[in-house]
């Protein structure tokens, strides 16, 4: 019984072997018949019908070309979005990572191993946590993995002096990789630290004014009036504070002005010993007052710049009354000027208290006011207004000091 199963079995197997290798053939021939008959169709100068097998197969393979041509567009619509991609990625100033779900990178743009200072090309293959270093930055994106929800994180790096922050998001394409965006936020922190401060200066600046005008006027209404000499001496103070509240306006209106971008420079060529000697000529009686000496320092053969001379003046008389007011007696104060290859370079060097390291940096900011000069007057703009000035000039303006031993400021402006 097994014999005769065995038998028909085999029998069964040879003819299925038989008759398809029968079809294969005839299937070759077929095609092999076709195809001559199409290429003496071709070469034919007489206009012979094709058989309707040729037109079929004719038209198969129009078919499969077209289809290869949309693929190939395909492909290569996808190889330019793709290359597009990449270009933002690497461009872009925010650190990208995408990790798999055995925590390992598989891909990092330029951004990010600056952010994380990593050599270029080496936080891929490495794990997230040996890229962030950081056990919070670590415990923020292992959460993100927990539960399945964006997370994130802002970090301070005093070392680096930067605020880092940290986003963590699942990977919806690959179960159980995560997404890691890195950004810098050490820029908007400053402003916020700025801006914070500045309404704290503008609060304090007017709060000083107005106090000593309430004072005033109370004291000449408790009968101040009825004594003339009294009357007058608080009249004068009045009269000093709301001056002094009126340059703080006229000054935040220029500086409003200035920032907008409002202000026109009347620009006009003149040498930079001139526009040194007049801002020296304007302060020289104040610091006879204080007893300062004041002097110049420049060669008359410098090239000349073009600037609005009223505007530089208005910058250097800044910068002296600065340097006056934290200079001892005695002590000197000297304007300088020399060339360089394109610019001019001016300098006010007094023999002061000199700077703290920790203000230089913020002095030209808005009411920014180093400690020691908490208690001074002045509105705290000076600086800032001059900044605009020489930056609306294409030039710079920087401040170099050293606690106790004085300080330079200096300006750049270009040769005309």
């Amino acid at each position: 019984m097994n014999s005769t199963f065995s038998f028909a079995l085999i029998l069964i197997l040879t003819i299925i072997i038989l008759w398809q290798g029968w079809r294969g053939y005839t299937l070759r021939k077929r095609i092999g018949t076709l195809t001559e008959t199409l290429r003496n169709a071709t070469n034919s100068s007489v206009n012979t019908p094709l058989p309707q097998d040729v037109v079929m197969l004719e038209e198969l393979s129009n078919a499969i070309a077209t289809l290869n041509i949309q693929l190939q567009r395909k492909l290569e619509n996808a190889t330019a979005e793709g290359a597009q991609i990449a270009a933002v990625l690497e461009q872009i100033p925010d650190g990208i990572m995408i990790a798999s779900a055995k925590d390992q990178i598989q891909f990092a743009n330029p951004a990010a191993h600056a952010l994380l200072d990593y050599p270029e090309k080496d936080l891929v293959g490495h794990t997230v946590a040996e890229a962030l270093r950081h056990h919070q930055l670590i415990a923020t994106w292992q959460q993100c993995k927990e539960s399945g929800t964006v997370q994130s994180e802002v970090l301070e790096m005093p070392l680096q002096h930067r605020f880092l922050q940290l986003v963590a998001a699942p990977d919806q394409y690959a179960p159980g990789g995560s997404i890691l965006l890195i950004q810098d936020l050490t820029r908007l922190r400053r402003l916020e630290t700025v801006r914070r401060d500045f309404i704290s200066n503008l609060s304090h600046e007017l709060r000083t004014p107005l106090a000593s005008l309430r004072a005033l006027t109370e004291t000449l209404q408790d009968g101040a009036l009825d004594d003339p000499p009294v009357a007058r001496r608080f009249i004068e103070r009045i009269e000093t504070e709301v001056d002094a509240l009126t340059q703080m306006a006229q000054e935040l209106l220029d500086l409003s002005r200035i920032e907008s971008g409002q202000i026109q420079l009347d620009l006009r060529e003149i040498s930079p010993q001139k526009i040194l000697q007049r801002a020296v000529e304007r302060m020289r009686l104040q610091a006879e007052r204080v007893e300062i000496i004041l002097t110049l320092d420049c060669p008359s053969e410098l090239p000349n710049i073009q600037a609005d001379v009223a505007r530089i003046e208005q910058v250097l008389v800044n910068l002296i009354h600065n340097a006056i007011k934290f200079t001892s007696k005695g002590g000197t104060v000297t304007l300088s000027a020399q060339t360089g290859s394109r610019q001019i370079r001016f300098a006010i060097q007094d023999t002061g208290r000199g700077i703290p390291s920790r203000d230089l940096p913020r002095i030209f900011e808005r009411f920014y006011k180093a400690d020691r000069a908490r208690t001074s007057h002045g509105t705290g703009l000076g600086l800032s207004i001059s900044k605009h000035l020489i930056e609306a000039h294409s030039g710079k303006i920087w401040a170099e000091s050293r606690e106790g031993q004085g300080s330079t400021f200096y300006f750049e402006l270009p040769i005309s």
